[in-house]
């Protein structure tokens, strides 16, 4: 049997715009014959679905999972061409599916994710069958998984029909205690409404936070008060700012009078990390 390497799959793959493992599955029963692999890919129906793998994919939805221990969660974007199908149980079904899957098997990206296992097969043969199946291109988005250690627990929330999802991790003594879970949902909640840029002012990107300086700068400066003036003028505005973009120190949405990690410190928990998906955002918290 002919060796079938890395740079036969990809040569196929490049022909065909057929999937890794479909292109790998094919060569080795053609045994490397690249025109008899192209032929057996257009046979099984798999140009059916790469057909469709040019068309925008700009509807979706976020789905989340979280382990049985509540020690770890997923979110996975999965992406289609229509809100029609985006709500149809099929596709609701994969979404729950590769959630899981990336919440068991923690993979490190793409590529990783497209080769784990899912229903006797992968899952990027299981894409396959869907956009065959259901007649759409539909892409993988982006995924985030959190875990904690055993005084965590993490929770999770899907906002507005699966175009927004958020996880929260918390510690606490005790993690089980009815108050501790409501905390983690309500800020769960809270991160799906206010989008913080960071957990605290200390994970702020400095970037973020001198662009921010700058334009504070300039401001105080337009007000011709004294040079000590405006330092201390630039401070109370940037503090300000850290109130505003910082989970910790924004007011909880569902308690405005107090702040996220207030209300944290109230039940004996801290909160360790979050991530945020917005269907169709780039980047991610």
């Amino acid at each position: 049997m002919a060796q079938i390497t890395a740079a036969l799959v990809k040569e196929l793959r490049e022909r065909t715009g057929g999937g890794m493992m479909d292109c790998k599955r094919v060569l080795q029963e053609a045994d490397g014959d690249l025109d008899r692999a192209a032929l057996m890919l257009r046979e099984r129906g798999i140009a059916k679905a790469d057909k469709k793998a040019g068309r925008a994919t700009s509807e979706g939805r976020i789905s989340a999972h979280l382990l049985g221990d509540g020690r770890a969660g997923a979110l996975v974007e999965l992406n289609c061409e229509t809100d029609f199908v985006a709500k149809t149980d099929d596709f609701a079904e994969f979404g729950q599916d590769l959630a899981r899957v990336v919440c068991e098997q923690d993979p490190a990206d793409l590529d990783s994710l497209l080769g784990l296992e899912l229903d006797e097969g992968s899952v990027e043969e299981r894409l396959k069958s869907a956009i065959g199946k259901l007649g759409e291109n539909m892409a993988i988005g982006r995924f985030a998984r959190l875990s904690t250690g055993s005084e965590g627990r993490v929770s999770s929330y899907v906002h507005a029909g699966g175009k927004i999802g958020t996880l929260v991790a918390v510690a606490a003594e005790e993690n089980e205690r009815p108050e501790v879970a409501e905390l983690a949902h309500n800020v769960c909640m809270h991160v799906a409404a206010m989008a913080p840029a960071g957990l605290s002012r200390e994970d702020l990107d400095a970037e973020l936070v001198e662009r921010e300086r700058g334009v504070l700068r300039k401001q105080a400066e337009g007000e011709g008060k004294p040079p000590e003036i405006i330092e201390k003028m630039i401070q109370g505005r940037l503090n300000k700012f850290f109130k505003e973009v910082t989970l910790v120190d924004q007011p909880l949405v569902m308690d405005p009078d107090r702040s996220v990690g207030a209300a944290a410190k109230a039940v004996g928990a801290g909160i360790q990390a979050f991530r945020r998906l917005q269907l169709g955002e780039e980047g991610g918290g």
